[in-house]
């Protein structure tokens, strides 16, 4: 990895490219991030760079990490994220990185958090059908129907498809392209849809596969 920076997910729009074809875009406002901390292969046994992004009053930090962004020089931060970029020696701690870091054309793999839906049912979580609305079906046509043999195996298989947890899981995006960069505005236009809500916290990196 090159490059790295914490973004913040705006929504989606849509540009025109110069032929006049409409391409889907996610707007995400990409740093400033203050590098908080450098790790090093001497101190640490690996090369890093701690990034921090949004600042926040003294009053909602806690001490230790107050003491942290006092030594690196920067003001508190309200998210920090480790990225292991290979060329950190090059960076100094109290350095800033911008959206101009990525240029248009670009390949990047983008994480973030995606939308929690609660505890949901094997129709909405795994796209199950529901049984038919006849007579004799009832009461309940949403229920995730048989559990498996009785006599053998005696269980149920891991992974089986239930009810649970929907969604509110880190996920990874790879091979976005980046259509484009306002490096005034700290906005990066990437072509389609990036995980998470409006305002979810995402972490941009070059792309590990281009």
């Amino acid at each position: 990895m090159k490059k790295g920076i914490i973004g913040k997910k705006l929504g989606m729009t849509q540009i025109f490219d110069e032929n006049g074809i409409v391409i889907p875009v996610t707007v995400i406002e990409a740093g400033p991030c203050a590098v908080v901390q450098k790790k090093t292969v001497e101190n640490d046994g690996y090369s890093a760079l701690q990034l921090g992004f949004e600042d926040k009053t003294e009053k909602h930090t806690t001490k230790p990490l107050a003491g942290h962004f006092k030594k690196a020089g920067v003001s508190a931060k309200r998210h920090l994220k480790e990225f292991k970029l290979e060329n950190a020696a090059e960076y100094e701690v109290g350095a800033m990185i911008t959206a101009d870091t990525f240029a248009a054309g670009e390949k990047v793999d983008i994480t973030g958090i995606t939308k929690g839906h609660g505890y949901s049912g094997t129709v909405k979580r795994w796209n199950n059908h529901i049984l038919r609305m006849t007579h004799g079906t009832g009461p309940v046509h949403r229920q995730p129907g048989s559990m498996g043999a009785n006599s053998t195996p005696s269980r149920i298989f891991k992974n089986k498809k239930m009810a649970g947890q929907y969604g509110n899981d880190k996920l990874t995006v790879l091979n976005l392209e980046v259509v484009k960069v306002d490096a005034e505005k700290n906005l990066i236009a990437v072509k389609g849809a990036v995980p998470g809500a409006r305002n979810g916290i995402v972490f941009i990196r070059d792309s590990i596969k281009a």
